[in-house]
C-alpha cells in the first residue's frame, strides 16, 4: 500500500522554496494541463513552442493542489508554489515520490544506443518470461505489463508516465521491467529519480544531430544514464565494446570502479560468440560464450547485429540472476520487435523484408545482413523522414547505392517539409555510387514498383518505418504500414 504524501514531502524531494499550504495530499504529477485532476500538482514547463504557466489559472479551477515552478510565486497566487530550479528535474523526482518510488522495487533495466535497443528490450523481457518473471516493459513499439499492451506514445514516456506504470508494474507483482532510453529522454530529465539495476549501451552512431548538434554532446547524453548523473549509479553496466564509444564508455566507468560487462563479436569480451551462421530461412545460430559457461544458441533473428542484441539481452539476463539454460532457451522463441528485419510471407522465389532502419549505420548494417543473405540483387525502398536529423539523408542514399543493385527513392513520413526537397538530399548521396536508382515520392507505389521488379532470389528490402503503421504528411498522420502494402503488392502480383 503506498504511503500518502503531502506537498511539503514533494517539496523536500524536489528542494523546492514553499509557499503556501503544505499538509495538502498530493496523488499526482504532470506537466500536461490535460491531465490535471483534484489533488495534483501540474510543474509549469517552459518549452520551445508552450509555456506552462499559461495553464496555471486553468488548472487550480480543476482542483490542482499547488505549482511546480522555477518562477516566484505571483502576488495574488492562492495555493502552494514550489519554486525550484529545474522544473523538468523536478518533475521526475516529484513522480517518483508521489508513486512511492516505484523502481525501487523492481529489477529496472534501461537500455540505450543509436540502434538495436527496440529488439534487445524485447529480448531482456522474453528472458525474464522464461525465467519465470512476471515482466514489463516500455519500447517505441509499445508498454506492456505481461499480457496487457498498449500502443507507445514515444520511446521513453515522460517522467509522470513512467512512474505510473512502474507503480502498475509493482502492483501486478512484476519483479523486471525493461525499458528503452533515449538520448533525447535522458537529456530532458525524464528518467531522472529512477533506479536502475542494469544500464545497457548497444552502440553510438550518427543520428539525431538536429538536436545533440554533435556526436560528443550526443555520447554525453546517453553517459547520464550509466554515470550516476540521474540518480543512483546502476548495479551494473552492459557495454557493447565493438563499438568505438562503448569502449570509451567502458574505460571510464572501469576508472571510477563501476562494475562493467562487456559483449563483443570482434573483441576479446566478457560475452563473446563464435561460429555465427545466418539464413533467411533458419534464422541465426552461434557458440555463446559467458563468464557462465558456452551455449550453443539457435534464433529465429537474422543477422549479425541481432548476435549483438543477443550477447547483450544474455548479459543482462545473467546479471539479473537467471540462469543460462533458460536464457538459451528464451533466445530460441523470441522473433523480437516488430519491424526488425521482419520478412514478409511471399510464397515466391523472392523474399521482402521490412526494417526500421532509418539512419545510415543501421542501413549498412541491414543491407550487409542482406547481402549475406542471397545471390539475387537487393532492391531498396527508403525515403527520410521530414522536420528530423537532415546530415544523416545524403549518407543514407550513399549506403544505399553502394549495398544495393537498385535503389527506390521515396517519402517516409515527410511531415511539414517538401517530400521532393528531402528526396533531392538523399540523392546526393546516391549520385556519389554507380547504383542504378528511382525516385518515387508515393510510397505505396514505391513498394509496388519494388516487388514487381523482384526475381528470384532477389531482397527487396522496404527501410526506415518497421514497426510504425502510420504515414505522416503536413499535421495529417495516416494509416500506412509497409509490411500491409507489400502482402497488398504481392497478391496484386499473384504472389510470384
Amino acid at each position: 500500500m503506498m504511503r500518502k504524501v503531502t506537498v511539503k514531502d514533494v517539496a523536500e524531494a524536489t528542494n523546492a522554496e514553499l509557499n503556501g499550504e503544505n499538509d495538502s495530499q498530493v496523488s499526482d504529477v504532470t506537466h500536461d494541463s490535460r491531465q490535471v485532476a483534484e489533488n495534483s500538482l501540474f510543474v509549469a514547463v517552459r518549452g520551445l513552442t508552450l509555456d506552462g504557466h499559461r495553464f496555471v489559472e486553468d488548472v487550480m479551477r480543476r482542483g490542482a493542489v499547488g505549482i511546480i515552478s522555477e518562477l516566484d510565486q505571483p502576488p495574488d497566487f492562492q495555493g502552494a508554489w514550489l519554486k525550484v530550479l529545474d522544473a523538468r528535474t523536478a518533475l521526475a523526482q516529484a513522480a517518483a515520490v508521489i508513486n512511492d518510488n516505484p523502481s525501487h522495487d523492481l529489477n529496472l533495466v534501461g537500455i540505450t544506443g543509436t540502434n538495436g535497443k527496440t529488439t534487445t528490450t524485447y529480448l531482456v523481457f522474453a528472458l525474464a518470461e522464461a525465467n519465470g518473471d512476471q515482466s514489463a516493459m516500455l519500447t517505441t513499439v509499445e508498454y506492456r505489463i505481461g499480457e496487457k499492451s498498449e500502443p507507445a506514445i514515444r520511446t521513453t514516456p515522460e517522467a509522470s508516465d513512467t512512474n505510473r506504470f512502474l507503480r502498475r508494474a509493482v502492483e501486478e507483482n512484476c519483479r523486471t521491467v525493461v525499458m528503452e532510453t533515449s538520448s533525447q529522454a535522458i537529456d530532458l530529465h525524464r528518467c531522472d529519480a529512477l533506479r536502475f539495476q542494469v544500464a545497457v549501451f548497444t552502440n553510438l552512431t550518427r543520428d539525431h544531430l538536429d538536436y545533440h548538434l554533435t556526436m560528443e554532446n550526443y555520447f554525453n547524453a546517453k553517459k547520464k544514464l550509466f554515470d550516476g548523473s540521474l540518480g543512483d549509479v546502476p548495479k551494473s553496466s552492459v557495454i557493447n565494446i565493438d563499438d568505438e564509444y562503448g569502449t570509451k564508455l567502458a574505460g571510464e566507468l572501469k576508472a571510477r570502479n563501476r562494475k562493467v560487462v562487456t559483449f563483443a563479436q570482434n573483441t576479446a569480451a566478457d560475452l563473446t560468440a563464435e561460429n555465427i551462421a545466418v539464413s533467411l530461412i533458419k534464422g541465426t545460430t552461434f557458440r555463446l560464450k559467458t563468464p557462465l559457461g558456452e551455449r550453443n544458441i539457435t534464433s529465429p533473428l537474422v543477422g549479425k547485429p541481432h548476435v549483438y542484441n543477443m550477447l547483450a539481452a544474455t548479459a543482462t539476463a545473467l546479471e539479473l540472476g537467471y540462469d543460462l539454460d533458460k536464457i538459451a532457451e528464451g533466445l530460441k522463441t523470441c522473433v523480437g520487435a516488430p519491424g526488425r528485419f521482419e520478412r514478409v510471407a511471399t510464397g515466391g522465389e523472392f523474399a521482402v523484408v521490412v526494417d526500421y532502419a532509418h539512419s545510415d549505420d543501421a542501413l549498412l548494417n541491414t543491407l550487409k545482413t542482406a547481402r549475406g543473405l542471397t545471390n539475387g540483387r537487393i532492391i531498396t525502398v527508403f525515403g527520410c523522414g521530414g522536420d528530423r536529423d537532415k546530415t544523416k539523408r545524403a549518407p543514407m542514399g550513399q549506403v544505399a547505392g553502394k549495398y544495393s543493385d537498385l535503389v527506390i527513392v521515396t517519402s517516409d513520413n515527410p511531415r511539414t517539409e517538401n517530400p521532393l526537397q528531402i528526396i533531392s538530399e538523399i540523392e546526393k548521396g546516391l549520385q556519389e555510387t554507380n547504383c542504378p536508382y528511382l525516385i518515387i515520392p508515393d510510397r505505396r507505389e514505391a513498394i509496388h514498383q519494388a516487388i514487381q521488379k523482384a526475381k528470384p532470389n532477389d531482397v527487396v528490402l522496404i527501410a526506415g518505418k518497421g514497426h510504425e503503421t502510420y504515414q505522416i504528411v503536413g499535421n495529417d498522420k495516416f494509416h500506412f504500414d509497409d509490411r500491409e502494402i507489400a502482402r497488398e503488392a504481392l497478391e496484386s502480383f499473384g504472389e510470384r
